[in-house]
């Protein structure tokens, strides 16, 4: 699509922002021109990109093809962009002094609506740690931070989210499952304080690093991207259409408003990014995305939800931690390697040679459990080699080597396959352990707050 024909497309989204007051519907042309301006810009740039160094080179084909790099950067910016332009959107009630955004009839002293700042605070707070998290994975790309230096980067994009989460909701509890309520003195809510801000720092700096670690292949970032942002959307959606409790419905509603822009990019970007690859998103897109889910999850209080739908990528790290932890030989890149004569991509592999007892017994229990694929001695049966512990190499171990653009798919299928246990466990599950509250219906607006 061209800038041209962008441009034309912009048209009717501007009338639809200025005649349209569901803020929703705004929010899915916004969607839909994001996707549009991601696609189309991304060519337009790539050269320049690659002018100015930015470009990496594809090591599963063959002739190592250069390819634009930092490509979430363009992405990360059409977002916000149109994240800015709908900033009035949700607000448009009360500047026409109907109703307040809250859907009260809130007056002041003088019988004028009350402006609801909290809302906007929460909004600005989001595009200000995620325009944050934005430049951090840029300086990334860039120079190449150390592992152990930019996995705290998160932390500090975070304290304004944090900051404004205090002011405005300031919700620390969380209700105890009924199985677990009585033991060791139980309540049904338990107030965990500062501790659950530190649960929620530690979610944006999970959620921003690890799809970071499931990388390598064409596709195979924005595809995970994809599924577990739908997966957001298709819950909040429900939650929108289903509660009775207006503060739920507004929390879920501010989750859409973040998901669905952050989507368009995503397809916009995917289609250069899948295989054969034109261009590469680089540490830019994985930290802009995941941020993108820990601020969703924070504002409309669903965290354990966004937790639930990331469980590949919660396997991953542990499955990864024997390596990321220095007990096995960790190599700079674990993806997977291209056999040049079938094609196909396959397995890659590390030396247990120099490995210490402590690690060999990890690789032990992994191997106990199927999780990892062991060359051994014929004579010593000492362990020489195991795959590199990331869930791509898992799935080539365990459904053989195959084309870049299958073991992607496989990755996608994986997401797709506990997105939906995830939803099974949200609605199955949830009513299981608080069924009384449910059936009593005393599970009040307080409650729900933080249940899931």
């Amino acid at each position: 699509m061209s800038v041209k024909a962008l441009a034309w497309t912009s048209v009717p989204v501007a009338v639809g922002i200025a005649l349209v007051h569901n803020a929703l519907a705004v929010s899915l042309s916004l969607a839909v021109l994001a996707y549009y301006a991601t696609y189309s810009f991304i060519p337009l740039v790539s050269d320049v990109f690659i002018k100015h160094g930015r470009f990496g080179k594809d090591r599963l084909k063959k002739d190592f093809p250069v390819v634009a790099e930092s490509m979430g950067l363009i992405a990360g910016c059409v977002y916000l962009g149109v994240m800015f332009l709908f900033i009035p959107v949700p607000f448009v009630p009360f500047f026409r002094q109907q109703t307040d955004v809250s859907g009260t009839s809130g007056l002041d002293f003088f019988g004028v609506p009350m402006f609801p700042h909290e809302t906007l605070g929460q909004y600005l707070a989001g595009l200000l740690s995620l325009f944050s998290m934005l430049f951090l994975g840029f300086v990334d790309d860039v120079v190449d931070i150390k592992w152990r230096v930019k996995i705290w980067m998160p932390l500090v994009a975070c304290i304004p989210l944090l900051m404004v989460y205090m002011v405005t909701y300031n919700v620390t509890h969380i209700v105890v499952p009924i199985p677990f309520r009585g033991l060791f003195g139980l309540e049904k809510l338990v107030d965990l304080g500062i501790l659950y801000y530190g649960y929620m720092a530690a979610l944006c700096i999970f959620a921003t690093n690890a799809i970071n670690i499931i990388a390598g292949m064409n596709g195979v970032e924005g595809i995970q991207c994809l599924v577990i942002g739908s997966a957001l959307l298709i819950n909040s959606l429900y939650q929108v259409a289903i509660t009775t409790y207006q503060s739920t419905k507004e929390a879920h509603l501010i989750a859409v408003y973040f998901l669905l822009p952050f989507l368009g990019v995503t397809i916009g970007y995917l289609r250069h990014n899948w295989y054969p690859s034109k261009c590469f998103g680089g540490d830019t897109y994985v930290y802009f995305a995941g941020m993108t889910f820990a601020v969703a999850g924070i504002l409309g209080r669903f965290t354990k939800t966004v937790l639930l739908f990331m469980v590949p990528q919660i396997f991953n790290f542990l499955y990864s931690c024997p390596q990321l932890f220095g007990f096995v030989e960790c190599p700079r890149h674990r993806m997977p390697q291209l056999n040049s004569e079938t094609g196909n991509v396959e397995q890659t592999r590390v030396s247990l040679e120099k490995t210490k007892p402590l690690g060999k017994a990890m690789i032990r229990i992994l191997e106990v459990l199927y999780l990892v694929d062991v060359e051994r001695d014929p004579k010593t049966n000492k362990m020489i080699s195991c795959n590199n512990l990331t869930l791509i190499n898992l799935l080539l171990v365990k459904f053989g080597p195959t084309t870049e653009a299958n073991a992607t798919l496989r990755v996608g299928y994986t997401q797709l396959v506990f997105c939906l246990l995830g939803f099974c466990a949200r609605y199955g599950l949830a009513f299981l352990f608080y069924r009384q509250d449910y059936q009593q219906g005393s599970t009040t607006e307080t409650v729900r707050q933080n249940e899931l």
